[in-house]
């Protein structure tokens, strides 16, 4: 059963299939990570299962988490990430997960953080045409008008203006596993997936077409 797993996102690179077409893929290192709480209706409420992934120093993290995750073994983990489940049976706290629990051919939605890009103008944040470059134009790359005069004399919440772009989290929904590499922790996934090389990735089995993902999941 695969409830999802963490990873990082190494970069892409292609492939070809039997017609000989190039086909863009990511290659992501995921997991293997540990299993370090169960929940379940009883004691939280609700069923969940939280993993963890990634090797840290013990002095990056405070003692209660220190604790929270002797719990279910020695490592010292960096990343957290609960999923909610029907029920937590053939589970066990400590266990692993690791790219295993997949198939090649799934379909898998991928979250993760954008690339930031800092402050942004209007161009590049939301795709708005320039002004006219020659006869003494002034307006290259200004917004031009962003509201009315004195009614209602101010700039409505909402306005398409320069700010910061990019560095928000998104979900690439329905990404094929093409291959995976247990020896080297690799799922090999079809298509690009949010971030830059070295980012933290969510991957886990993509939510049915007309289907609501579950409660606490996004």
């Amino acid at each position: 059963m695969s409830i999802g797993i963490l990873g990082k996102k190494l970069g892409m690179s292609q492939l070809f299939d039997e017609q000989g077409r190039a086909i863009p893929v990511t290659l992501i290192e995921a997991g293997p990570c540990r299993i370090t709480q169960l929940k379940n209706d009883d004691t939280d409420g609700y069923a969940a299962v939280q993993i963890g992934f990634g090797e840290t120093r013990e002095k990056l993290i405070n003692k209660p988490f220190k604790g929270h995750l002797a719990k279910s073994g020695e490592d010292l983990l960096r990343h957290l990430c609960e999923y909610r489940v029907d029920n937590v049976d053939g589970l066990e706290l400590g266990g692993p997960i690791t790219v295993s629990d997949f198939e090649a051919g799934q379909k898998v939605d991928v979250s993760g953080d954008t690339m930031g890009r800092g402050f942004a103008g209007l161009q590049k944040r939301h795709g708005f045409t320039r002004g006219p470059m020659t006869h003494g134009s002034k307006n290259h790359r200004q917004p031009g008008s962003i509201g009315a005069g004195t009614t209602p004399g101010r700039v409505y919440p909402g306005k398409r203006m320069s700010g910061r772009y990019g560095g928000k989290k998104i979900t690439t929904r329905g990404l094929t596993i093409l291959r995976i590499d247990s020896d080297r922790n690799l799922l090999v996934v079809k298509g690009s997936v949010p971030g830059k090389p070295g980012a933290l990735l969510n991957i886990k089995p993509a939510v049915r077409v007309g289907a609501k993902p579950a409660k606490g999941d996004k």
